[in-house]
């Protein structure tokens, strides 16, 4: 069994819960989400659980119950398994596009308060690709946590926290060894008071190596690293929650080979402050900041206000929404046409059964 607020449920949630008090439901939580079959966490202790038919059917993918969503459900003890009718709105979110061609929301965790940005201090350190993490992240007002782990791997770990500190001042970077738990107990820290963190970044970057620290002892599976080049091998293949002894609650997620943005205007906005407030001050409203006369964010580059890596970082950026804010109109328009084809197809059903013929 569980105690609820060691799950981290809080009032936001217990708020929401009130008009399923009266009825034979009990909140849980997703531990693990595995397509349409899950496991829950609730006061009665553990159970695989199904959703209805009816959320399956009357939901998008992104709506479906995600790893540290809170559901409401109905426990069948004697067949140990619980039917999940409704999802609890999300207090967070950490999305991204869909890994494939589709034009898709891919919640990665929901109900996070932190995310820990991992990268190792190999070939894997990348600020643009840090950039992308902690701009979905402020678009879910989640905390970014960076950490910077195997540091044993180089002697530049001061220089390379010194870079990600200037680049994101106001987010904490941690520098860590998963292997010798160097570190760790500044994520331990954080992570008090039935805190729930994510852990995201790329395959073999130490992840799980560090929820086992956490932990205590090895809950996930581990690889060794590769002497050819030097990388972990991929092992996680789930999202899954997890208790830490003492406190706090850790997300595990697969390593992710890209993070495609999902619709993060204010979280661009907050990573890129100073081109914001410097484009302000442009000739022109709709300035693109790449040729126009009268361009402020333009002449901060030349003045060297702007630094032109950040710069272009911010275009490729705005393009990609662009590009997905295109993408995702197609696909309304697409979803509307089809609806219209299947109300005329119904209607031209309904005018040739016999209560309408000769009308």
């Amino acid at each position: 069994m569980y105690n609820l607020s060691q799950l981290g449920w809080t009032e936001f949630f217990q708020n929401q819960f009130q008009v399923f008090r009266e009825q034979n439901f009990i909140p849980g939580r997703i531990a693990v989400e595995n397509k349409q079959r899950y496991i829950l966490y609730t006061s009665m202790g553990k159970f695989p659980g199904e959703i209805t038919g009816k959320l399956l059917y009357s939901s998008e993918a992104s709506e479906l119950p995600k790893t540290g969503d809170w559901v409401i459900a109905v426990l069948f003890e004697d067949e140990e398994k619980a039917i999940i009718h409704s999802v609890l709105k999300r207090r967070s979110k950490l999305s991204r596009k869909a890994a494939d061609r589709k034009t898709e929301e891919q919640v990665i965790a929901a109900n996070v308060d932190f995310v820990f940005i991992v990268q190792s201090m190999d070939n894997n350190f990348n600020i643009r690709r840090l950039e992308r993490y902690v701009v979905s992240a402020f678009e879910s007002n989640i905390q970014p946590v960076i950490i910077l782990n195997k540091i044993d791997l180089t002697s530049e770990s001061l220089l390379r926290k010194k870079e990600a500190v200037e680049r994101f001042s106001d987010i904490p970077v941690l520098l860590t060894d998963a292997l010798t738990g160097t570190g760790i107990e500044g994520i331990k820290n954080i992570l008090c008071g039935g805190k729930t963190g994510v852990f995201a970044g790329s395959s073999g970057v130490g992840k799980s190596t560090i929820i086992n620290y956490l932990m205590g002892k090895e809950i996930l599976q581990t690889s060794e690293v590769s002497s050819s080049v030097n990388k972990g091998k991929h092992t996680t293949t789930r999202r899954e929650l997890l208790i830490i002894p003492n406190g706090g609650i850790v997300i595990d997620t697969p390593g992710m080979r890209e993070f495609q943005l999902w619709n993060v205007d204010d979280g661009i906005n907050k990573v890129f402050d100073e081109i914001e407030i410097i484009s302000r001050e442009c000739k022109f409203s709709n300035c693109t900041h790449t040729k126009e006369a009268g361009c402020a964010v333009l002449k901060a580059l030349v003045k060297g206000i702007i630094d032109e890596a950040k710069l272009q970082s911010y275009y490729k950026l705005q393009k990609e929404i662009r590009y997905l804010e295109e993408k995702q109109d197609e696909k309304g328009f697409l979803k509307r046409k089809e609806r219209e084809k299947k109300i005329g197809k119904a209607i031209k059903q309904l005018y040739k059964t016999d209560k309408y013929k000769g009308l």
